[in-house]
């Protein structure tokens, strides 16, 4: 049995460290449906400090990284305190995905490990907690990644795929009534790092990708490389991006605008190679949910709609674009509360399908 609804704020932390998504939603079970509600949204940028104590603690000691995990987990905790300030609603729970230090769930030893410690925001916003939703998934052998599909299943089934453009491109498809995903390719994390190099932040809808001339040997390097030649369930972390692609970049020494322009197509054409594998079984008139900030760069949407042309390319309304994750951490919350699986071993490669989730309540 369901209640009849659910107040739930998710929490994001990015790889791209951008900053915290709060998205406060309703959810409710109707006609054996789920719907959902935005009630209110923010994202708090981190500020230079924080962002180099999230960039530094995965190679300082064990001390450091535990003290940075409580001092997130405070942060965390002040900072929904701040949003929920002006609002009447109590959420039922939130529900914090952390920010990822470590993600290797296929080396010998399997783990994953998110900071911003789940006791630590309980007993500041002293409300119910639910944070480390992947170590379950880790733990019964699956990549403990991506946890969204569950979501693209329950809540935004109307779409064939849905694709997050977000520091790495992910997509979540149905074959044959099973939910498949998994990670496609780096995206805005190589993006933002030539951006960079050019001396901004990010790549403005993509306008110095636009400016930019195809580099074919670089194309050819990045598409060759062995992640790709993998079949699902896979998942990429920072840890790949720097092992794998960012010595591919660093040894070229073309301008900035050529390598994002290079990197747009490498983008376009593995997420193109991945739909083709479903395409067979799709309705005529399939659509793609894009969201994540790749879905405001013009040039790769472009490139993407000529790279498949049978798919009809719908970049729906700003926050759900920007807060799609966070929604769907909170409803993940959800469904961790009203004890209904929340990860699939469809998509993770874990024995079983499991309930995801780590609950905090500090008092009656």
């Amino acid at each position: 049995m369901h209640p009849q609804s659910y107040n739930s704020l998710g929490v994001m932390s990015g790889t791209s460290l951008d900053g915290l998504d709060l998205a406060l939603c309703q959810f409710s079970y109707e006609s054996e449906q789920w719907q959902y509600k935005i009630l209110k949204t923010s994202t708090i940028s981190y500020s230079n400090e924080w962002q180099e104590k999230l960039v530094a603690v995965e190679t300082e000691s064990a001390l450091n990284y535990v003290k940075t995990d409580w001092a997130l987990g405070r942060y965390i905790g002040q900072q929904i305190n701040t949003f929920l300030q002006n609002t009447s609603i109590k959420p039922d729970c939130i529900a914090s995905h952390g920010h990822t230090i470590f993600h290797q769930p296929t080396s010998n030893n399997g783990f994953t490990a998110q900071i911003g410690n789940g006791a630590a925001i309980a007993a500041v916003t002293e409300l119910r907690v639910i944070n480390d939703f992947r170590v379950a998934d880790v733990a019964l052998g699956g990549q403990g990644a991506p946890l969204v599909p569950i979501g693209d299943q329950l809540l935004f089934s109307e779409h064939q795929f849905c694709l997050n453009l977000g520091g790495i491109a992910n997509i979540s498809t149905a074959q044959q009534g099973i939910r498949k995903a998994y990670d496609i390719c780096a995206c805005n994390m190589a993006l933002n790092h030539i951006a960079r190099l050019a001396g901004m932040p990010y790549d403005n809808k993509g306008q110095l990708a636009a400016s930019g001339n195809l580099l074919p040997e670089l194309l050819k390097a990045l598409n060759e490389l062995p992640y790709f030649k993998m079949s699902g369930p896979k998942s990429l972390g920072k840890e790949w991006f720097l092992a794998e692609v960012l010595p591919i970049l660093e040894k070229n020494s073309a301008e900035p605008k050529d390598l994002a322009h290079t990197f747009v197509h490498h983008i376009a054409f593995q997420i193109a190679q991945t739909c083709l594998q479903f395409k067979k079984e799709l309705p005529h008139n399939s659509s793609m949910l894009i969201t994540g900030g790749g879905a405001y760069h013009q040039h790769l949407i472009k490139c993407m709609q000529e790279e498949m042309p049978w798919l009809s390319l719908k970049v729906p309304e700003a926050t759900i674009v920007e807060f799609k994750e966070a929604i769907i951490f909170a409803f993940l919350g959800v469904l961790r509360l009203s004890n209904q699986n929340n990860c699939l071993a469809s998509v993770t490669g874990a024995s079983k399908d499991n309930l995801g989730g780590v609950i905090h309540k500090l008092s009656h």
